[in-house]
C-alpha cells in the first residue's frame, strides 16, 4: 500500500481547468518532485493534497484511508507536515518557541494554554532543532535569523507533527545555491532516517534532478510524464514543454460544456 495515493484530482476555477484527473502515488522514504511551468496547476494540486483547497472530484488517501474532506489541521494530526514557499514562522517568537507551539498543537493542547507554555515540550523541540542544525539558535528571535535559517526552523516545525508525509512548496525559494543544496540534502537524510515520504514543488532543476527519486511533470493541469530524473531529462514532450512557447503551453483549458 502506498503512503499517499492521489486519485483523479480535478479542480475548476470558473470555466478554467486548474487540475484534471491527476493520479500518482508516493512511497515511504521517497522524495518526489512536482514540476511544470508557471500556471501548470502545481499549487492547485499541492493545496488539494494539503487541504487548503477542496477538490471538485477525486480522492486523496493517506496510508489507505481517505482524507479528501479532512481539514488541514486534521491532516496535520494524521501525519502530513508542510512547509511553504514563503517561510511560515512567528518572527516575534524565539526559534524554540516556534517549534514548541507546533508540538503543543500536535498534542491538542492549544485550548489549555492558560498555564505557562514556556517549558512545554522544550526538550523535544530542542531535539528537533538539532536535527536541522539549529539547536544553537534555539533562544534567538526568528526575526534575527537569515532567511535560509528560517527555512530550517520551518522544517523543524513541520517535523513536530511526526509526519508520515512532508509537503514542501518551493522549499529553496529565496535561498542561495549552496543553502539550497544543503537544505535538500538535509531533508533527504531526514526522510530516509524517518521513512517519510516527501512531495516538493521546485523551479530549480538542479535541486529537482539532484534530490528527487521520481519527477512528476504537470502541464495545463494534467500529468504528462512520470519518471526518474534521467527519464524526465530525455522525455521529448517534457523538453518541448519547457523550451517551446510558454504562453501557448500555459493557456488555460476551457471547462467542458
Amino acid at each position: 500500500m502506498s503512503l499517499l495515493a492521489v486519485q483523479g484530482l480535478t479542480k475548476f476555477f470558473g470555466g478554467v481547468v486548474a487540475a484534471r484527473d491527476v493520479f500518482f502515488t508516493i512511497e515511504r522514504g521517497e522524495m518526489v518532485a512536482l514540476i511544470g511551468p508557471n500556471g501548470a496547476g502545481k499549487s492547485t494540486v499541492f493545496n488539494m493534497i494539503g487541504g487548503q483547497l477542496r477538490t471538485d472530484s477525486g480522492n486523496v488517501l493517506l496510508d489507505g484511508e481517505a482524507i479528501t474532506h479532512a481539514s488541514p489541521q486534521e491532516r496535520f494530526r494524521r501525519g502530513i507536515g508542510r512547509t511553504f514557499q514563503v517561510a511560515q514562522a512567528f518572527l516575534s517568537m524565539t526559534v524554540v518557541e516556534n517549534v514548541q507551539m507546533a508540538l503543543i498543537s500536535h498534542h491538542g493542547e492549544s485550548e489549555s494554554l492558560w498555564s505557562p507554555a514556556r517549558q512545554r515540550h522544550r526538550d523535544r523541540a530542542l531535539a528537533l532543532l538539532a536535527q536541522v542544525d539549529m539547536a544553537e539558535a534555539a533562544d534567538r528571535l526568528c526575526a534575527e535569523l537569515a532567511y535560509g535559517d528560517v527555512k530550517r526552523v520551518e522544517l523543524a516545525i513541520a517535523l513536530a507533527g511526526n509526519p508520515k508525509l512532508l509537503l514542501m512548496d518551493e522549499p529553496t525559494a529565496g535561498m542561495a545555491p549552496r543553502e539550497r543544496a544543503a537544505l535538500m540534502a538535509l531533508t533527504d537524510s531526514i526522510a530516509q532516517a524517518r521513512n517519510i515520504g516527501v512531495l516538493f514543488t521546485e523551479h530549480d532543476m538542479d535541486v529537482v534532478f539532484g534530490h528527487a527519486a521520481r519527477v512528476l511533470v504537470l502541464l495545463r493541469g494534467e500529468i504528462i510524464a512520470v519518471g526518474t530524473p534521467d527519464e524526465i531529462r530525455r522525455d521529448r514532450r517534457v523538453r518541448e514543454a519547457y523550451l517551446g512557447d510558454m504562453h501557448v503551453l500555459q493557456a488555460p483549458l476551457a471547462r467542458p460544456a
